[in-house]
């Protein structure tokens, strides 16, 4: 997270002044997080894989929701907005608001230079106290790279690494698959290039402690 803005605020109160507020932030045990735009290449990605998994899930009860649908992890209180979201069970949502989901299924985060940390780590912490979600994915916008983290029937979490463009992500919960060759339709080939000019203007986000945003 880029901005933190004082003072600590109760979940009412945040979700008040976010529900009124023209930029997006999260939120988390009192304090508010407000984070930038995204690049082209971010945008284009996310744009695919919700076309891919529109298309695919179009005759089933699934949904699928772009990076505006919020989502609370009750069990560790953080308000937060994945890039995408998709839930094949009844929505749950939070009020008569309707605008905050409790039982994701699929979670995609797209990987920024000042994110990648908090996805990685920090919000994965979170995200893996929700029983609602099966899968987890991460895709990078510096190079060609899936990262899909499946809970097993145990608990434990399975990963499955893809770096090819040739590669199919098996999305076995829900039914889908996700080419990477389509995961990257239209995307700059110069990706590394595209990055390091990220990182040179938002900074890495590496240099920070991961638990500093969200720790549980």
């Amino acid at each position: 997270m880029s901005t933190v803005r004082k003072p600590r605020l109760s979940p009412e109160e945040y979700l008040a002044l976010e529900r009124q507020a023209l930029d997006k932030s999260e939120y988390y045990n009192g304090e508010v997080f407000s984070f930038t735009g995204a690049s082209e290449s971010h945008n284009l990605i996310v744009s695919n894989v919700l076309t891919l998994l529109n298309l695919q899930l179009k005759t089933t009860s699934c949904k699928v929701y772009p990076s505006d649908m919020r989502v609370k992890v009750s069990e560790t209180g953080l308000y937060t907005y994945p890039d995408v979201t998709v839930v094949c069970d009844q929505a749950q949502l939070e009020d008569e608001h309707l605008d905050t989901l409790l039982n994701p299924g699929i979670i995609v985060e797209v990987l920024s230079p000042s994110t990648e940390k908090d996805d990685r780590v920090v919000k994965f912490a979170h995200y893996r106290q929700l029983p609602s979600v099966a899968e987890f994915i991460l895709i990078a916008q510096d190079s060609v790279r899936l990262e899909q983290y499946v809970r097993q029937s145990d608990g434990r979490w399975l990963l499955a690494d893809y770096s090819d463009l040739k590669s199919v992500a098996q999305m076995e919960s829900i039914g889908c698959e996700l080419p990477l060759s389509d995961v990257y339709a239209k995307v700059p080939h110069n990706l590394r290039e595209q990055y390091e000019d990220l990182i040179r203007r938002e900074g890495t986000g590496h240099e920070a402690d991961p638990d500093a945003a969200f720790p549980l």
